[in-house]
């Protein structure tokens, strides 16, 4: 209603007119279909235009800008505009971009701006990107501060000096530098960008959040004061007009963290060493094609029908009639495979176990086991189905977190390679993530 009232009008109106442009689909041709639905490219830059010397000094960004991409996100509005998936797509992806061979993703905007950042993803998921949002830290900052601080919430203390990050366990109210030390942290576990991209994940569902349970959407006034401090310094494609923002936010008024789905492209390599590149992410080709596929049939990435690392969903649950999202969890990562237990830790929750969103290192062992306080030795049952081999280990006192300790002998579970109905893609849902 207010997106087609007078006063949505003009406050939507007035802030069209200010946007700032870029020619972001200039020269492209042989491009995917489009369909009902709208893909969004979002990404994040670390454009420093803007913002004081001083404020730089305090987020620890000095030096100069890489003029690369160093977040990227697709997001997915359903056709019925009752969804949206977000997928984060790894910055040291290694993947063809179009006229220039092999590398990052990342290094494509250097190479051709926006439009050959639009290209190679297009190329490298299917997907027919819809409109292109280019965000720098200006941009994030006001964003942040606009909605009045978004909180965040973390079981134990997260501290990165590169970052500058010092955030007590617990839930902490952040402003808008709090928050960009918040989702630019990169050493603050062992699992480095994959870590931070979860992070960021849980960011968006608690802004989500944040502007749907304040009546941000529904007040003109609060509306204009986000709108205008989200797209003062960010950046749009030529096409996306007034039209289309009016149609957006009829579409994101009824959006909630329970309707939002969030994903990370599958990966097969954390650490594939390219010369002249580095470090690389290899994609893992047939569960990317599995993800993008569902979105190109616009289905849900989140549902009942997800199959759980070990056993069915409904064999886990039925194990001990504990429901898994009852089920706390904390995974430890012992065997050396970098990135592993951050790739558990996504497929448990999943399942709709409450895991703490972040992989530990543990000291190398050759077993895997789960260590839970013996007074929940009902609930762990329900864990247990998810890993069959696994020892149990009480450990009293620990409380009603318990720890799934990944060893050498641990062996992940086949996954098909074909796409199948809704929830076969691992994903988590916004109010899985958010705090409670």
């Amino acid at each position: 209603m207010l997106a087609t009232s007078g006063v949505g009008w003009a406050v939507v109106n007035g802030v069209g007119d200010s946007l700032g442009r870029v020619d972001a689909f200039r020269g492209l041709t042989n491009r995917p279909a489009d369909d009902a639905s709208q893909n969004f490219l979002v990404v994040g830059t670390d454009d420093r235009e803007g913002v004081p010397p001083a404020t730089l000094r305090a987020l620890h960004a000095g030096g100069e800008s890489c003029h690369c991409t160093d977040t990227m996100m697709l997001v997915h509005l359903s056709a019925d505009g009752g969804s949206a998936s977000v997928v984060s797509i790894p910055r040291d992806s290694y993947l063809p971009i179009p006229g220039h061979g092999m590398g990052k993703i990342n290094a494509a905007y250097g190479m051709g701006g926006a439009p050959l950042t639009v290209a190679t993803v297009e190329q490298a998921t299917g997907l027919r990107i819809d409109h292109y949002l280019q965000l720098n830290f200006l941009s994030f900052i006001s964003t942040v501060d606009a909605l009045g601080g978004v909180p965040v919430c973390t079981n134990r203390p997260l501290h990165d000096p590169k970052s500058g990050l010092d955030l007590p366990a617990g839930t902490t109210l952040l402003n808008g530098a709090e928050a960009l030390r918040y989702v630019r942290a990169r050493y603050v576990d062992p699992t480095a960008d994959l870590g931070r991209m979860q992070r960021q994940q849980k960011f968006v569902a608690q802004v989500i959040q944040q502007a749907t349970s304040s009546g941000t959407l529904l007040n003109p006034v609060k509306l204009e004061r986000v709108m205008s401090s989200v797209l003062a310094s960010v950046k749009v494609d030529e096409g996306l007009d007034t039209s289309d923002l009016v149609q957006l936010a009829g579409r994101l008024k009824d959006l909630r963290p329970s309707s939002a789905s969030f994903a990370t492209v599958p990966l097969s390599n954390l650490n594939y060493q390219v010369p002249g590149w580095g470090s690389t992410v290899l994609w893992d080709q047939a569960k990317a094609r599995a993800l993008f596929l569902a979105l190109k049939a616009d289905r849900p990435l989140t549902g009942a029908a997800a199959p759980a690392p070990r056993a069915t969903a409904a064999g886990t649950t039925a194990a001990s009639g504990v429901p898994a999202a009852q089920v706390r969890v904390q995974v430890l990562n012992g065997t050396g495979v970098g990135g592993l237990g951050a790739k558990v830790d996504g497929e448990l929750r999943a399942q709709g176990f409450a895991t703490t969103g972040f992989a530990r290192n543990a000291p190398a062992t050759q077993r895997t086991v789960i260590r839970y306080d013996p007074r929940w030795d009902v609930s762990v049952r329900t864990l247990g189905a998810a890993f069959p081999k696994a020892e149990l280990v009480g450990a009293p006192g620990q409380g009603a977190t318990m720890q799934v300790v990944l060893g050498a002998d641990y062996a992940a579970p086949e996954a098909s390679a074909s796409p199948q109905p809704g929830g076969a893609v691992n994903a988590t849902r916004g109010d899985q993530v958010i705090c409670h």
